[in-house]
């Protein structure tokens, strides 16, 4: 079977940058690139012309950052995005853009893979989404909707099928906790620990199943035993061989590990 090609578009003002990242890409069978870009409007003009799967985008260029190409993009195809910069000053930023991932220049070789590992997650996830979205049409048009999984019908009536809100019963008492106002969760043995609005909830739940409950767009799994709130992140400390900590609102400050590197690379 042919191997599905990651359609990419590389985007940075050196060219020397382009040429090299080009190269060592070339090493990845499954990475085609179909443009190269030396700015942001070029860059813009080529994803919507040619709506790739991946966008290498460096942040600061003349005239339009890579964060001026993203808003130029919302509203129309947005590929899955891996920053590139020389500098760390961007990182909470990048961090919020949800990309996939964040590479610091000089590009590490191993964080390269790891960031083209973490693009094929993504789409193999995506894949599947759209999947069950096309068997779920085809089988309500030929009248055979009583054949559908019930998840997935579920699903697809209702796309923001995270939950809203946990029950956590204490005592026989339910306390019911909207998720927004979750700083942080963390794992104790077989319980989690629910950090919110100044109090700690105890829950019976793996962090695996938590993971499956919350919105990945705004939490995120930080390390083996800890789920962070994006919205919640206030600052970011670079610590010591590719780990770091994250600074809540509240003072909470958790500890990202080289295993979870995928999601912090971006900024650190």
């Amino acid at each position: 079977m042919t191997e599905q090609k990651i359609r990419t578009v590389l985007v940075d003002d050196e060219p020397l940058a382009l040429k090299g990242l080009s190269i060592r890409l070339g090493d990845f069978e499954d990475i085609e690139i179909v443009a190269t870009c030396r700015n942001g409007r070029e860059a813009i003009k080529v994803v919507k012309a040619e709506a790739p799967d991946l966008l290498f985008l460096d942040i600061q260029m003349p005239g339009l950052s890579g964060f001026d190409v993203l808003e130029g993009l919302m509203g129309g195809h947005m590929p899955l995005v891996i920053f590139s910069t020389a500098y760390d000053e961007y990182a909470l930023k990048a961090f919020r853009a949800n990309a996939v991932d964040y590479l610091l220049k000089p590009i590490e070789d191993g964080h390269l893979a790891q960031a083209l590992d973490n693009v094929r997650a993504r789409l193999k996830e995506q894949n599947a989404q759209a999947q069950n979205q096309a068997l779920v049409k085809l089988l309500k048009h030929m009248g055979r909707a009583a054949e559908i999984d019930p998840e997935i019908l579920a699903q697809e009536a209702s796309p923001h099928r995270y939950d809203p809100r946990i029950n956590i019963k204490d005592r026989g008492q339910i306390t019911c906790l909207e998720v927004d106002h979750i700083s942080w969760i963390d794992a104790a043995g077989d319980y989690l620990c629910i950090h919110a609005d100044g109090e700690t909830h105890i829950l019976r739940e793996t962090m695996k199943s938590m993971e499956k409950r919350l919105d990945p767009s705004k939490f995120q799994r930080v390390h083996r035993s800890a789920i962070v709130n994006l919205d919640k992140v206030k600052e970011l400390h670079p610590y010591t061989n590719g780990e770091c900590f994250l600074v809540l609102e509240g003072g909470g400050e958790i500890k990202v590990s080289r295993s979870y590197r995928h999601v912090v690379n971006r900024f650190i």
